[in-house]
């Protein structure tokens, strides 16, 4: 058997394919959370005149699970728009795969400092 080279056009459909499923599923996330959320207090009367503040799960990855676990709607909702974020940094490093495999290491280091910059920005909560 030939050994078959690896294409840029299977990259890309690898790459478009993530990042439809990575929306899809982020989007089910969010309107599964929502009807849950609804459903719970879809007849609660919301008083405006006062800031509750956001619940006290929603400040660590620790407690949006556990909120996932106890069927809380706004945990899940939490969970798909972080899945929403966590889309296209899962394409920067697809892509980075993809150049290590065409061997195209100058577009590998700038898809690797990209997916740094991102981690850093991350992890120290600075934006911009």
């Amino acid at each position: 058997m030939a050994n078959k080279r690896f294409k840029d056009a299977d990259m890309q459909s690898i790459i478009g394919w993530i990042l439809r499923a990575g929306v899809i599923i982020s989007m089910s996330v969010v309107f599964i959370g929502g009807l849950l959320y609804l459903y719970r207090h879809g007849q609660s009367h919301v008083d405006y005149s006062t800031f509750k503040g956001v619940p006290d799960f929603v400040h660590s990855a620790s407690g949006i699970i556990n909120g996932i676990f106890t069927l809380r709607g706004r945990a899940i909702i939490q969970a798909g728009v972080i899945l929403l974020i966590a889309t296209p940094i899962v394409r920067v490093v697809f892509s980075a795969i993809g150049f290590v495999l065409e061997k195209d290491y100058l577009y590998l280091c700038i898809t690797l400092l990209v997916l740094l910059i991102i981690l850093a920005s991350m992890l120290s909560g600075h934006a911009g």
